[in-house]
């Protein structure tokens, strides 16, 4: 973890909407996970959609047409997500959640590393590389026995012991709903937040970019730290546009202070 920088008076701000919330929630995007070494999706240059069309590798179409061509895409990224460990801001989180400061996080991130920061009440909107299931019959796998049947298949296509049908990533892919239960957790965390955290994400994909409003229509009050420019930037009661672990270093030196 960075040394911690000294903190400003947004940070004093934040930290003071921190200690009066009723509750606090993180919700979190793919700007969390940069500073770990993932890129994030729509940076222009380097975001990963960038470079590919998820309409080609990461629709749910495109999974049942092709399975050869999506764990082309697939495979590479288990393997470069499962190298990836937490950085300041997921540790920052875990440790505002260890003081009792944090009530839970909601991630659209899938690559496990809120997790092995040690945060333990976790939403995952957007699913997990935790495991892999097989459509068809419902059979669930560890990513070591998919990473061993990628090596072992000759067409790259990772299938069901049982039914020899492709295995799925439990992520949510392009024209898939949310799972119900992950969304109505979050939608109700976030209609009774006093203070909800927004971290690295563009707030652009719905339902998710939806649900500060919750916070917002139930008395409480968002703030914003990411690098780029957000559709509710003018709501948030705090706006932090730096690196997020700085921001969230600056936030943990500004609660020691006090």
């Amino acid at each position: 973890m960075r040394s911690r920088l000294a903190p400003r008076s947004e940070h004093v701000r934040l930290a003071e909407l921190v200690r009066d919330a009723r509750s606090v929630v993180a919700l979190t995007g793919a700007g969390v996970s940069v500073p770990s070494g993932i890129p994030d999706f729509r940076s222009p240059g380097t975001g990963l959609w960038q470079q590919v069309d998820p309409m080609e590798v990461a629709h749910i179409d495109a999974f049942h047409s092709d399975p050869a061509r999506f764990w082309g895409f697939y495979g590479t990224r288990f393997a470069t997500l499962s190298s990836k460990l937490p950085n300041g801001a997921h540790q920052a989180l875990a440790e505002l959640e260890q003081r009792g400061l944090l009530d839970a996080v909601i991630t659209q991130n899938v690559d496990m590393l809120h997790r092995k920061a040690g945060t333990r009440e976790l939403v995952e909107v957007h699913g997990s590389i935790a495991s892999c299931s097989c459509p068809a019959c419902g059979r669930a796998v560890t990513p070591d026995q998919v990473r061993e049947r990628l090596r072992a298949e000759p067409d790259g296509v990772p299938r069901c012991d049982r039914c020899a049908g492709p295995l799925k990533p439990d992520v949510v892919l392009f024209g898939e709903l949310l799972p119900e239960d992950a969304l109505r957790r979050a939608q109700e965390l976030c209609e009774r937040a006093g203070l909800l955290l927004c971290i690295g994400s563009s707030l652009e994909v719905y339902p998710v970019a939806g649900l500060p409003a919750l916070t917002l229509a139930g008395g409480g009050v968002v703030a914003i730290l990411t690098q780029g420019p957000t559709p509710i930037d003018e709501l948030a009661s705090v706006r932090l546009d730096g690196d997020v672990v700085d921001e969230l270093q600056g936030l943990l030196g500004a609660l020691d202070d006090a």
